[in-house]
């Protein structure tokens, strides 16, 4: 059974909060992806605002309740290689409402959102061990077209 879902900014395009208690709330959901984040409401929303402070942006798929049930960070910039992208860093739909159409939904958000900006290009990196979303990221039409490269400076 679907649930109605709604994409809601969390940011405007300058990366500024204009949701507070919606991004405090998402805490708990975007921890389930990034287990490093603050999980405190304050601390996450803090940490969150200076990630945007950068260009980052955010929006969360909510239900009827207003509970957020997925997120997506995602930033526009121009590179040497694909012009303008849209460039997704973390998507994450809960683990009790997984399969049930928020990480298309947001992806598809995604793509209208870099269409409107005139992105070529919708990208993002995903972990080699998490297989079920890959299966959500070639069902969406992404293709896996680089290796990433990192290297710790600590």
């Amino acid at each position: 059974m679907k649930t109605a879902l709604q994409v809601v900014a969390l940011t405007d395009e300058q990366g500024h909060v204009i949701a507070p208690e919606l991004l405090a709330s998402c805490s708990q959901l975007h921890h389930q992806l990034r287990p490093m984040l603050p999980v405190d409401g304050a601390a996450y929303a803090a940490k969150m605002q200076r990630v945007c402070s950068y260009g980052a942006r955010m929006v969360a798929a909510v239900d009827t309740e207003g509970r957020p049930l997925g997120l997506a960070l995602f930033r526009v910039y121009e590179n040497t290689y694909e012009d303008l992208r849209l460039y997704i860093d973390d998507l994450v739909s809960d683990e009790a409402h997984r399969s049930r159409g928020i990480g298309s939904l947001l992806l598809d958000w995604c793509a209208t959102e870099a269409r409107r900006l005139g992105c070529g290009y919708q990208v993002l990196d995903s972990g080699t061990w998490r297989t079920e979303a890959h299966r959500l990221y070639f069902r969406q039409g992404f293709s896996i077209s680089s290796f990433h490269f990192t290297k710790p400076l600590k």
